[in-house]
């Protein structure tokens, strides 16, 4: 095993079926993608549903007993495998191998396989039937193992599948594994056992694990109400609303009443143009100083003509690279995503919650439940006067848009035409330090960017 901090690292799921593997699989990776980290799952399943057709709502195929489906499993393991380790070589720097790893044996043998690079395994054991009960439903629901199968008959045929896996389960156990590094998560986070944890990657996974849940649960996001300096085309400040954005708060208030959400909670930032948003909502209302908007720097409270007549650098070299670019006295993206992580860790603690907050800081919560990359964060529509509706399931996230209907100014600008994305190392070089000050000028000369023919963009 590799002795440098910064070493690829290999996360291992194990469990029995319906324990919330690949949801917290996905969920990891979307969260190591949104800090900068490259990460990526490689699920077993969907390489088995290729080579084995057959296995597809069926059972028996999972039998301790059927030999040669048992070959074709070890053999879909194994591919993957190489395939995560070909992916690591390509400067991958996290790799969350998602299958069940039911026994010693197995796991064993990924040591064996993965012996250049650290691994972690973090096992899901879950003994609680209702939590158990509700995550098969969801499997049913959204499993590709069950598409056009009668509700019933999936869920049965699931519960043998579970049958067959506990013949032979064995459960990640100090006595016998302890010189793994391990995690183990009981009943979705009632108890939680840690061995021989190395490295940041696994230290950063142990504090996300600990702080999520796999239980139903809904996010709303939306921005504040248009302002006076949204008409004007300013950015940052701290204005009141508009006579639209006043529109808004009354229709926020009617939609929050009719939907008769149960136990929601508001969270806003501590600007003014937020907290005026929620003003007639009666809920429990928490304010934030993590959620303000991004921070403009010299450039607050200019409109995009004044920053271009008068900052012509700055106004370029945000443009080629919007995500790393940092305002003069400000924020990049790059460090708002920093500044709003504790956001994301209560907010993965919490049931429903509706988030008001500002565009820049609404694109960095929409790409981390999205799973969007740093290419296309900066460049994420979300339009004034509209709910987002995001409700996280095993597979991914929901998003639903509910325009509310009053009229408002359009904030966005599309990604301009032919920017090309950074490569891996280009990323973590940038995200090392962030651009902006200093290096403008030499930036400008390796993107090739004339000032005058660059269209800035809203924060």
């Amino acid at each position: 095993m590799p002795n440098t901090t910064n070493a690829p690292c290999c996360i291992i799921m194990v469990g029995l079926p319906a324990r919330g593997k690949t949801y917290m699989a996905h969920k990891l990776t979307r969260y190591f993608n949104w800090i900068g980290i490259e990460s990526k799952v490689f699920n077993v399943g969907e390489m088995r549903r290729k080579a084995a057709p057959e296995s597809i709502n069926n059972s028996e195929f999972f039998h301790p007993d059927n030999e040669s489906a048992l070959e074709i499993r070890e053999q879909c393991a194994i591919t993957v495998l190489k395939e995560m380790i070909d992916w690591l070589k390509k400067g991958g720097e996290v790799a969350v191998y998602d299958a069940t790893n039911s026994t010693r044996q197995r796991r064993q043998l990924i040591v064996e396989l993965l012996v250049d690079y650290r691994t972690f395994f973090v096992e899901s054991d879950c003994s609680d039937p209702e939590v158990i009960e509700a995550n098969i439903r969801e499997v049913k629901l959204s499993s590709p193992d069950y598409i056009n199968t009668d509700a019933e008959l999936a869920i049965e045929d699931f519960r043998r599948r579970i049958r067959n896996y506990e013949m032979q389960y064995e459960t990640l156990e100090v006595e016998h594994d302890r010189d793994l590094s391990f995690m183990k998560i009981c009943n979705l986070g009632e108890k939680f056992l840690v061995n021989r944890v190395q490295g940041h990657v696994q230290s950063r996974a142990v504090y996300y694990f600990m702080n999520i849940h796999v239980l139903p649960r809904t996010i709303y996001l939306a921005r504040h109400g248009e302002t006076n300096m949204n008409v004007d085309g300013r950015i940052g400040g701290d204005d009141s609303l508009s006579v639209n954005g006043q529109a808004f708060e009354r229709a926020l208030a009617k939609f929050v009443k009719e939907q008769n959400f149960s136990n929601l909670r508001i969270w806003t930032s501590l600007m003014r143009r937020t907290i005026q948003t929620v003003a007639s909502i009666d809920v429990p209302k928490e304010h934030w100083k993590a959620l303000n908007e991004i921070d403009a720097g010299i450039c607050e409270g200019m409109t995009y003509d004044e920053i271009r007549n008068k900052f012509p650098d700055e106004y370029a070299l945000r443009e080629v690279d919007k995500y790393y670019y940092r305002y003069p006295g400000g924020e990049s993206y790059q460090d708002l995503v920093a500044r709003i992580e504790p956001v994301i860790m209560e907010l993965e603690r919490q049931e429903n919650v509706m988030v008001i907050c500002h565009q820049a800081v609404a694109r960095c919560l929409l790409a981390y439940f999205l799973d969007k990359g740093r290419d296309d964060l900066p460049y994420l529509e979300v339009p004034l006067h509209t709910v987002i509706k995001l409700t996280p399931f095993a597979y991914g996230c929901k998003i639903e848009s509910i325009p509310l209907n009053v009229t408002a100014v359009n904030t966005h600008h599309p990604k301009p035409a032919g920017l090309t994305p950074l490569s891996p190392e280009e990323r973590r070089i940038r995200r090392k330090t962030s651009s902006g000050g200093g290096h403008t000028a030499g930036l400008l000369r390796e993107f090739s960017v004339d000032p005058q023919d660059t269209v800035f963009d809203n924060p």
